[in-house]
């Protein structure tokens, strides 16, 4: 895949806030490819443009000015309820906190996606378990996220990204809860689904995790400020056997 039909393309790309009286300029003229099968980490101190970045990589906001295109599909055509659909088929998102619902099982929270597309029950069921083993959870299906230590927690969230079988993943500050050697653990994963295919997008603060990526895009004040390649440090882990807490 060449620049010019990358999975992800900005080009030019602005983003205006209005609080108040004043414009708060949150990105300015970014332009970016990404293409499938790359994992890129975004860093940035608070208010550099990352979050805001994800945000408009992930459909869930507009750019101002500029046009991003997914797949070749330019987003700012796009009804909301069309970004809805192209959310839950084309994408998934990992957040800091897991954001699992609490009296439900594992493999329920996985199945939640695709509840929403209308999957029918014993479909759903299948390719939540399937999405639960490949993270080496497939001891863990019945369990609540209450049973779960927090690694366990963020590999259902994963998993729950996976269900849908999308092109990106989108980790926002995906280690943020964890400690250390779990966070370790989790960008295994990560490099995992990296290595079948899957293009992987991660925000964070932390060094230590943007060396687990291919290439590392740093913003500030709502620009581009460096875009580099790396050897990626390799990330091993032991198969999930952890016991529950």
């Amino acid at each position: 895949m060449t620049a010019d039909d990358a999975l992800i393309r900005l080009d030019d790309v602005t983003k205006v806030y209005r609080m108040g009286d004043v414009d708060v300029h949150a990105l300015r003229g970014v332009t970016l490819r990404i293409e499938q099968g790359e994992i890129i980490a975004i860093m940035g101190s608070s208010g550099s443009g990352k979050s805001t970045l994800m945000n408009v990589i992930g459909c869930l906001d507009r750019p101002t000015t500029g046009r991003y295109l997914l797949a070749g599909q330019d987003i700012s055509t796009l009804h909301r309820s069309e970004l809805a659909e192209i959310r839950n088929r084309q994408l998934g998102f990992v957040f800091q906190h897991f954001h699992l619902l609490a009296r439900t099982s594992a493999i329920e929270n996985v199945e939640l996606p695709l509840l929403y597309a209308g999957v029918p029950t014993r479909e759903r069921r299948r390719r939540a378990s399937e999405a639960l083993f490949r993270v080496g959870l497939g001891d863990r299906l019945d369990h609540h996220p209450n049973q779960m230590s927090g690694g366990q927690q963020q590999r259902v969230a994963i998993a729950r990204a996976l269900v849908g079988n999308p092109k990106v993943i989108l980790a926002d500050e995906p280690t943020g809860a964890l400690d250390s050697r779990t966070g370790v653990e989790i960008m295994a994963l990560f490099q995992e689904l990296w290595r079948s295919g899957i293009t992987v997008v991660l925000v964070t603060h932390e060094p230590d995790i943007a060396a687990h990526a291919a290439r590392v895009l740093v913003m500030k004040d709502g620009s581009v400020r460096s875009d580099e390649k790396q050897t990626p440090r390799l990330a091993e882990h032991e198969p999930a056997t952890e016991s529950t807490p």
